[in-house]
């Protein structure tokens, strides 16, 4: 599950790669290894920080392997030969996260709610509704999650430091967490054409297991997470905190968890990039008519007509001011996006290169540590976390920059377009969410028009 391309320690030479190439398992364990100890960026912070991801060490392992993991440490080793080395804050969500087994649980309690047949069955869960609700611990997984995401960006934002986010394999709450910091801290992954590239960089290229997690064959229910659902359900907590703060809306995130499950779509059927390229090349696609070729989940006019997709677009939204020409130059913006690497403190060397630069940068912050203090990072104090929820929150709110969202409470709600649709004794006749978004964007068209023809009125008086 590897991405197609990837960074290995200088010390991994192509001959040692290849030296394992056919070899029946050992091959597979090898990269198994590679899997388990690099450490892929996911994004950096303004200030130089940087978020990263790995896979679990394994529990269990044979001699081989055994061997093979000391010589790849060995190497990392040898690659650092002197200090200093930046803070490295490691947080394993398998200990610190609810299992995909609970969430699995959590979740298919939760769907039961609103599994009504009849309007009599409504109105008796409807007595009941919030205890039922409670019990689920749909919503406090929620909770939780954005917590641990609110932790992550304290650490990148005000301590400056490298997070490390470990799991088993790395494709699952890794990402999860991963992307819900950038929606946080990254202002272009709040806009259209952003979250699709996080969701294409951290899931689909990222390698998350969307076709055992779904479980799109029905070969596996002990594989079924809804995992890819959860990030959905946390970044509708944020939209409907902080509507003018995304382009998109919650009927976006609505027809993409809806896209999950439409099978024409290879954006989401399968396991790895590997897996896709693999089945979808060649002789295995040939039909009577031709070639197969399946679609993508992003070309929304295959699913929807213009005046559809006009609901996709958030008109309370205002894009990020752009900064005037004479200060480019000279002006860093704190929150401008970032790519996948890390930035350096120091100037970049034209002869070296900007990737070695960076590379070398990534040794000296991560691989310097012995992996015992690798993994056993010191704990901060208990009231860190809070203080810094409560002092972002007592201020004005930058639409277009840090955002971190409310979590106490009854702050984590019921995505209710998504769960209640389908239950008519829900809705609003004539009402609801639906008829305000279109409501709101008859008003916009109106405000723009007039803005048109004052524009035009003063162009002829001057």
């Amino acid at each position: 599950r590897l991405p197609l391309y990837f960074v290995v320690p200088i010390c991994v030479s192509e001959e040692s790669i290849l030296k394992y190439e056919g070899r029946g398992r050992q091959f597979t364990n090898f990269y198994h290894l590679l899997n388990v100890f690099l450490q892929i960026w996911c994004w950096s912070c303004h200030n130089g920080a940087a978020l990263l991801k790995m896979s679990a060490f394994p529990k269990e392992q044979d001699d081989s392997t055994s061997q093979m993991q000391k010589a790849f440490l060995d190497g990392i080793y040898k690659t650092i030969s002197k200090p200093p080395y930046e803070l490295l804050k490691t947080d394993d969500l398998s200990s610190s996260l609810p299992s995909l087994q609970d969430i699995q649980t959590a979740y298919t309690r939760f769907k039961q709610l609103f599994l009504i047949d009849n309007s009599t069955d409504f109105w008796v869960t409807d007595v009941k509704w919030f205890s039922l609700l409670e019990s689920t611990n749909w919503l406090e997984i929620i909770r939780r999650v954005l917590k641990k995401a609110i932790e992550v960006a304290e650490y990148l934002e005000r301590q400056h430091t490298n997070v490390l986010l470990i799991e088993e394999t790395a494709t699952d709450l890794c990402c999860v967490i991963s992307s819900l910091v950038q929606v946080m801290m990254d202002s272009y992954s709040r806009t259209k054409s952003g979250f699709q590239s996080l969701i294409q960089k951290e899931w689909v290229i990222g390698g998350h297991g969307f076709l055992d997690r779904c479980n799109h064959l029905h070969k596996s229910d002990k594989e079924e997470a809804p995992v890819f659902l959860l990030l959905l359900n946390c970044v509708w907590q944020l939209v409907q905190q902080y509507p003018p703060a995304f382009e998109f809306t919650e009927t976006y995130l609505t027809v993409l968890s809806d896209s999950l499950y439409v099978p024409i779509f290879s954006t989401f059927f399968f396991n790895s990039q590997h897996q896709k390229d693999t089945n979808t090349s060649g002789e295995s696609l040939k039909t009577q008519s031709g070639p197969f070729r399946f679609l993508t989940v992003w070309d929304w006019s295959v699913q929807f007509d213009p005046k559809a997709q006009a609901f996709l677009n958030n008109p309370l939204y205002a894009e990020k001011p752009k900064p005037d020409k004479s200060q480019r130059k000279t002006a860093r913006f704190k929150h401008q996006r970032q790519l996948s690497l890390p930035l350096t403190q120091t100037k970049s060397s034209t002869k070296r290169g900007f990737f070695r630069e960076e590379t070398d940068h990534l040794i000296k912050n991560i691989l310097g540590k012995r992996i015992g203090k690798f993994i056993n990072s010191s704990d901060e104090p208990p009231n860190s976390f809070r203080e810094f929820y409560d002092s972002w929150h007592s201020k004005p709110v930058d639409y277009h920059g840090l955002l971190l969202p409310r979590i106490d409470g009854p702050e984590i709600k019921v995505w209710a377009q998504r769960y209640l649709r389908w239950i008519p004794e829900a809705q609003l006749h004539g009402g609801g969410t639906i008829a305000t978004a279109a409501k709101i964007l008859d008003l916009m068209e109106e405000v723009q028009s007039l803005q048109v023809k004052m524009d035009e009125q003063h162009s002829q008086a001057v």
